[in-house]
């Protein structure tokens, strides 16, 4: 059932309907991306997001998203560059750091990440976006972004009892991030395996997070506070928290002849197939399609048992969802090309967000240039007012 509401906020304009979730609705115009479920198609500006997961790097992707076009070979090296210096920290700043870390206890990389961060800004000095002017806000979100492997492999490492790794510059950013983690020189297969994922999920349209990165920045706050907050919402298992459930489910079906079952046993009780279906795609997902033929290439059990559970799955939909399509999403394979990438399950989520903070940051960018805080209207269904207030005797 839709909620209704007025145009807006104390006006008599005629109730319209509002969709659960704000489906559909328009809140902002970007030049970005742009997700065209009905098509099974998404892009990031002029060029088919696919596509350029395929043959571009994720520095490339990158450069698009901030700059507005693929680097030549020359900006390429130049903006490898300063993602690298970025993540050179002076020995001050990274002692600090490095302290947060301790004393959250390592409670879980996204949690060390988001407190991270924010030590981030204020040890870094980043001013509000309001107060900045472009070269300096890029400079600062290029700086964030560049620190989120830096510091999620840090916490992981540290929850291991193992001594975080330094980024080496020699490394591209996605070979970077699995030598942060493992402490072991990355394979150049599992790199670009890797790196497609993170082509993939850079950015897709106003989900959840960049929403809401969307309206910090709309506020005039710092890129250390929008990111903090974008990473909020990632948090959540219907957002971010999605791939190593979906790699959970996998291990409950064990084997393959046993996949229809247990599909038929979730759809019985009521749950949720995770991996499974998606708020705008109304076919397949371009990404999960993509991901599929990753894992199929790096082979292994596992993405054979994940290929033929989505059969199943798939069939067991069908049969018991009739009235709706729910086909594999991005999360479905994205937990097992990590797994075979030598991704640990605690460290899904914070790499989605070392891929999503540079969508993030791009949107930030984007929505600081437009100077208007973001403030919607909401439809009132309480109790009618005016009504006196009662003695407080008179309350029961």
């Amino acid at each position: 059932m839709s909620i209704l509401t007025t145009g807006s906020a104390g006006s008599n304009t005629p109730l319209a309907p509002i969709p659960p979730g704000l489906a559909g609705v328009v809140v902002a115009t970007t030049g970005l991306s742009d997700v065209r479920g009905d098509h099974g198609f998404y892009h990031y500006r002029q060029y088919d997001a696919v596509d350029l997961a395929r043959s571009c790097s994720i520095e490339e992707v990158w450069h698009l998203l901030l700059r507005g076009h693929l680097p030549s070979a020359g900006e390429l090296t130049a903006f490898r560059a300063t993602i690298s210096a970025a993540q050179t920290l002076t020995p001050e700043v990274r002692a600090a750091l490095d302290a947060v870390g301790r004393d959250g206890g390592a409670t879980s990389p996204m949690t060390d990440l988001r407190t991270g961060l924010s030590a981030a800004g204020g040890l870094l000095d980043l001013k509000p976006v309001w107060d900045l002017d472009e070269p300096g806000r890029e400079r600062d979100a290029i700086t964030l972004a560049a620190l989120v492997p830096v510091l999620t492999a840090a916490a992981y490492r540290r929850g291991q009892g193992l001594e975080p790794r330094a980024p080496r510059p020699e490394l591209g950013h996605t070979a970077n991030h699995l030598w942060m983690i493992t402490g072991a020189e990355p394979g150049e297969r599992e790199v670009r395996a890797l790196e497609r994922y993170l082509c993939l999920t850079v950015d897709h349209g106003f989900n959840a997070s960049t929403f809401t990165a969307r309206v910090v920045a709309s506020t005039g706050a710092d890129v250390a506070a929008c990111v903090v907050a974008a990473l909020g919402a990632l948090s959540g298992p219907l957002h971010g928290g999605a791939p190593s459930r979906a790699l959970e489910s996998l291990d409950e079906i064990g084997t393959s002849d046993r996949a229809r079952a247990w599909a038929d046993a979730q759809l019985a009780d009521g749950r949720r197939i995770m991996g499974f279906g998606h708020a705008i795609y109304r076919g397949a997902d371009p990404r999960s399609e993509l991901l599929r033929e990753t894992a199929q290439e790096l082979g292994g059990p596992l993405a054979e048992l994940a290929v033929a559970s989505e059969k199943a799955i798939d069939a067991a939909l069908a049969a018991g969802r009739p009235d709706r399509v729910l086909r594999a999403n991005v999360e479905f394979y994205a937990g097992v090309v990590m797994h075979e990438c030598g991704v640990p399950r605690e460290m899904f989520t914070p790499t989605f967000a070392v891929s999503r903070v540079m969508g993030w940051t791009a949107h930030i960018l984007e929505q600081a240039r437009d100077r208007k805080i973001i403030r919607p209207s909401a439809r009132y269904a309480g109790p009618p007012p005016p009504q006196p207030v009662p003695p407080l005797a008179d309350r029961g």
